[in-house]
């Protein structure tokens, strides 16, 4: 990722007709240029690959819509699966049959001589006995001898699709006629016919032909059944690429669509932008394409020049791109100009960090984003299609130094898990208050509540080394010293935040030799945030500095001093320094002399240019136009500040709303499951724990986590 968007020209390709396709591939796989369209006059629907495109949309709809069985059944396996179809079927007719021979043989031959007549076995379903019993008498006049019984096991029906209970039928009858009648209604009820042997041995014969052929079509239709599972595996690897290889060809096709072609129509004329570093590889490509197609004549590129701007191309890998996209999502700079993305891979997860500061927590995100990073591999091959998780991963290294940063500002505030970590032992000592003779026994035991005094000796011996000290999470006031020292720190860094990006504009100036923005843009806008809002930060650092322990009591307020500044008028507090007074009035001049400079300077500078001074190079100046949007741009920026300062404020509240609701959250399930003494207590702290982590996922890392993110988000855009 580069501090600046790469610096872009114009270049004709002339690609061969045969090996266009080729060469734009190339290219494509490459990323290297924007097309430009040389047919703007003409319509989408008259232009030459439009069929093309209407194939790779229809593949495109077929590979998307249908599921991959049907698609492998049109395509590849329809013969397949219309063998396996007609060997189901057979499997059923013949175990149909099986079983009417085994019932008839046992019940019902029973009861009937089918030697004496003719007959026929049929089956159909449960639910139409009554009904075909009646169609039998009523058509045949009783001619009919009818047995049925049921049979034990379901069978599916190939058509439907439903399991069934079905029944034997054995059907007597005298006369060709009557067997006629009873065949025609045996296929209104869509009844199986099977013939009737007549002798057991026949029977016998029957039987053992059916189980030999009921075991053979068993052994093809598990083997068919092997076959499609592996070719419907391949397949699913597969899958995905083939829906790559029609996106591919579709936007090949589309960007034919937007090259010219010369008189002869052999030779595609194509207008692309290039990075300028990127030229060499941009002929090589068009080689190997050339190559690749088979072209007696190579594509060659050449630079020409033009007056348009360029697009803005920003380079970004897998790391950077996730904070690319934090940028853009706000908007796209201009072209060349600096880029805030490498600055925001710091300051955006510092800021979600000073919101979300915990140890703990931040040590669960870390490994979680870290899983995801050793992992990236295995989970680019599957290819999951929830949205949520693709969402997460693709975001997982701004989760990962979301983490780290939330673990450095966990050490800071001395907070894991709303626990403090007494690393280095704390700096004040109960001890020194007794040794001192300002404790007594009696004291103890009078007073529900006692202060430490740091200016006895002994009792502070310095600042903790690292981030806050851990007494102060046994502190009664330890909420009050929290929201005084959160608070400035985020008006602190908020001020930097946004001198830093004033500061920044200061590189695009000198790079477009703009020097007069410098005196016009910049220095008023730093002039006006540092006046006010520089002084307010200084302020703060002041009264840290000269206020010690002693005279803490003496400290005046902040933030009186700061609206007595814009009144002009003198506080009925103590000063902070000698020469106070002086120093904020001549602030806020310097503060609102450089909004007129802001508002006038630029668009007089111009016109100035315009009409008596340089030439400005461009046919038409409208200084209405370009004072109005000074004029926006003046009101936007000095009401921003005050704004931006105060929505600053919001690095205090999420912190201390975190902080907060984790202790609320181990006050009420944790510290329920530790305080139990018993032996049950250590099972009993399993579900209590179990409880504890969901609760801590759910809504500390994920609902505050995203809270967090967005108010990070905010604060940079």
């Amino acid at each position: 990722m580069g501090f600046r968007s790469e610096e872009m020209c114009l270049a004709q390709l002339f690609l061969q007709s045969g090996s266009a396709y080729d060469c734009i591939s190339e290219l494509g796989e490459m990323g290297l240029v924007e097309f430009r369209d040389l047919n703007p006059s003409v319509s989408s629907f008259q232009r030459r690959f439009v069929s093309e495109i209407k194939r790779c949309e229809e593949m495109e709809r077929i590979l998307g819509k249908r599921s991959l069985l049907n698609i492998l059944l049109e395509v590849e396996l329809s013969e397949v699966a219309k063998n396996k179809e007609k060997l189901q079927r057979n499997l059923l007719e013949l175990t149909e049959y099986t079983h009417m021979l085994r019932i008839t043989h046992t019940s019902v031959c029973l009861s009937l001589h089918p030697h004496r007549c003719d007959g026929a076995l049929c089956f159909t379903c449960r639910v139409k006995v009554e009904a075909f019993e009646r169609m039998l008498w009523r058509v045949c006049k009783g001619y009919t001898i009818l047995s049925y019984a049921e049979v034990d096991e379901s069978l599916a029906d190939l058509d439907t699709g439903e399991i069934n209970k079905n029944v034997v039928f054995l059907i007597s009858f005298w006369g060709d006629q009557i067997g006629q009648k009873v065949q025609k209604i045996c296929d209104c009820y869509h009844c199986h016919l099977y013939p009737h042997p007549e002798t057991d041995e026949e029977r016998a014969d029957v039987m053992d032909s059916l189980r030999t052929r009921i075991h053979d079509l068993q052994n093809v239709l598990h083997r068919t059944e092997d076959y499609l599972k592996q070719v419907l595996h391949k397949a699913s690897e597969s899958a995905h690429s083939w829906v790559l290889q029609v996106k591919k060809m579709k936007a090949i096709y589309h960007i034919l669509n937007l090259c010219s072609f010369d008189v002869t129509n052999k030779c595609l004329i194509a207008e692309v932008w290039c990075p300028v570093s990127d030229l060499a590889n941009l002929r090589r490509t068009l080689e190997e394409g050339s190559r690749k197609g088979d072209a007696t004549v190579p594509s060659f590129v050449n630079r020409i020049p033009s007056s348009d701007t360029p697009p803005t191309l920003l380079r970004s890998n897998k790391f950077t791109s996730g904070f690319q996209s934090i940028v853009e999502a706000y908007g796209v700079g201009d072209y060349r100009e600096a880029s805030p993305a490498p600055y925001t891979i710091i300051t955006f997860p510092f800021l979600f960090a000073v919101m979300f500061g915990d140890l703990g927590h931040g040590s669960v995100m870390t490994l979680f984003a870290l899983w995801m990073v050793l992992t990236e591999k295995d989970h680019k091959r599957r290819r999951p299609g929830n949205q949520v998780w693709t969402t997460f991963f693709d975001g997982r290294y701004i989760i990962l130094m979301m983490g780290l940063f939330s673990i450095y500002t966990g050490l800071i505030y001395n907070d894991c898990f709303s626990k403090s970590l007494n690393i280095f032992g704390s700096a004040w000592s109960v001890k020194a208050m007794f040794t001192k003779q300002e404790w007594t026994n009696e004291t103890l035991q009078t007073n529900a509540l006692l202060t430490l005094d740091p200016n006895v000796s002994g009792v502070f011996s310095g600042p903790y080394p690292l981030g806050i000290d851990p007494i102060w999470n046994m502190a009664v006031n330890r909420l009050t010293f929290l929201n005084s020292y959160k608070m400035k720190m985020s008006v602190i860094i908020g001020v930097i935040h946004m001198s830093f990006g004033v500061v920044l504009s200061v590189f695009n100036h000198l790079h477009f030799r703009q020097k007069f923005k410098i005196y016009l843009l910049f220095l008023p806008e730093l002039l006006f945030l540092l006046c006010l809002f520089g002084y307010l930060v200084f302020m703060i650092f002041y009264k840290w500095l000269a206020f010690s322990v002693r005279d803490s009591q003496l400290a005046p307020s902040i933030l009186i001093h700061f609206i007595n500044m814009f009144l002009m008028q003198e506080s009925a507090t103590t000063p902070l320094y000698p020469g106070q007074i002086g120093l904020q009035v001549f602030l806020v001049v310097v503060a609102l002399l450089s909004v007129p400079v802001l508002l006038f300077g630029r668009p007089l500078y111009l016109y100035w240019l315009h009409h008596g001074g340089k030439s400005l190079g461009v046919h038409r100046f409208d200084f209405g136009d370009v004072f109005l949007h000074q004029a926006i741009h003046t009101i936007e920026y000095c009401l921003g500040c005050v704004s931006n300062t105060a929505s600053y404020l919001r690095l205090w509240a999420l912190s201390l709303a975190h902080a907060q609701l984790s202790e609320v959250l181990w006050a009420m399930v944790m510290r329920l499951g530790l305080r139990m003494s018993s032996r049950l207590g250590v099972l009993f702290l399993v579900p209590v724990f179990s409880v504890f982590a969901l609760l801590t996922i759910s809504i500390l890392l994920v609902m505050e986590g995203l809270s967090a993110f967005l108010h990070a988000l905010r604060l940079h855009w």
